[in-house]
């Protein structure tokens, strides 16, 4: 799939990433009904501005993907274009007769670009991140004239010449020293030796756009049935509840035992019975729903 499919300001956050993320994500999530109308339109007719709105609605989830890998010390607007790269991949092999949303299927694939990005870039982000470490790694590197470990004095001297604290050439050295680590395990390795592979750890499943959907899905579901069964209950129950427990500045028994010119016990009482109206017209709603 041709990126000329996308309009530049939406394809490109190296520009202004806080003005990308904001245009990203003012774009409207679509139905799943919408998502399966242009799927087909794309699978069946190879129609390219289906697949233009079905890239656009999804490049929210890129960001939230993107922002896992962030502790790697490559820019965030990179990991984003890649992420992308892999959403594009996805929506073109997206299969709508699979009967699952796109979403889910596309979470590889953003992956996928993602890791071989980092992977990529992975032996220079261990050996130097900042401007200073990289001037220190390349200096480092021409004056160190042997493989074995730099003594007290050559540690001194070269930080002396280097005009930086010699904890700061250690440092660098062991990240000299240091090897690349494969991706997966290799083969033959024992079960602690592969669980320990960088890839159980390069990305966070607390990030999976497909579980936050769900759970922002669940939260909204929640919501409407908790105000629905509030509706249902007499207006002095639902006041107990609202003051109680859904107000910024929550009341006392004893506060409204005042209002109602009731005892602190009666409001007790009344407040239990309410909740165990609102538990069960809640888990009406959810039957229905």
């Amino acid at each position: 799939m041709s990126t000329s499919l996308l309009p530049v300001g939406q394809l490109s956050p190296g520009g202004d990433l806080g003005g990308y993320i904001r245009a990203v994500n003012g774009i409207s999530v679509l139905t799943a009904d919408e998502e399966r109308e242009l799927a087909y339109r794309l699978y069946d007719e190879g129609d390219l501005e289906a697949a233009r709105r079905l890239v656009l609605s999804h490049l929210r989830f890129v960001v939230h993907i993107a922002r896992s890998y962030s502790g790697y010390g490559l820019p965030q607007a990179d990991l984003i274009q890649e992420g992308n790269v892999g959403l594009m991949k996805a929506v073109k092999r997206f299969d709508p007769n699979q009967g699952v949303r796109l979403v889910s299927f596309a979470v590889h694939w953003i992956k996928a670009e993602i890791h071989e990005f980092v992977l990529r870039n992975w032996r220079i982000v261990k050996i130097a991140t900042t401007k200073a470490q990289r001037k220190l790694f390349f200096n480092l590197r021409g004056a160190k004239k042997r493989l074995a470990w730099l003594n007290n004095d050559e540690v001194d001297a070269i930080a002396k010449d280097l005009d930086v604290k010699p904890e700061v050439v250690r440092d660098m050295e062991g990240r000299l020293s240091s090897y690349d680590a494969g991706y997966d395990a290799p083969a033959g390795d024992d079960e602690e030796s592969t669980y320990q592979a960088p890839v159980h750890f390069l990305d966070d499943a607390a990030s999976d756009p497909a579980t936050q959907l769900e759970d922002s899905n669940f939260e909204e579901d929640s919501t409407r049935r908790l105000q629905l069964a509030l509706e249902g209950l007499d207006e002095r129950s639902r006041d107990i509840l609202q003051r109680r427990w859904l107000a910024d500045s929550k009341e006392t028994l004893h506060d409204l035992a005042d209002v109602y010119g009731v005892s602190a016990e009666r409001i007790r009482q009344l407040e239990k019975n309410a909740m165990k109206k609102l538990r069960q017209k809640m888990g009406e709603e959810m039957m229905v729903a």
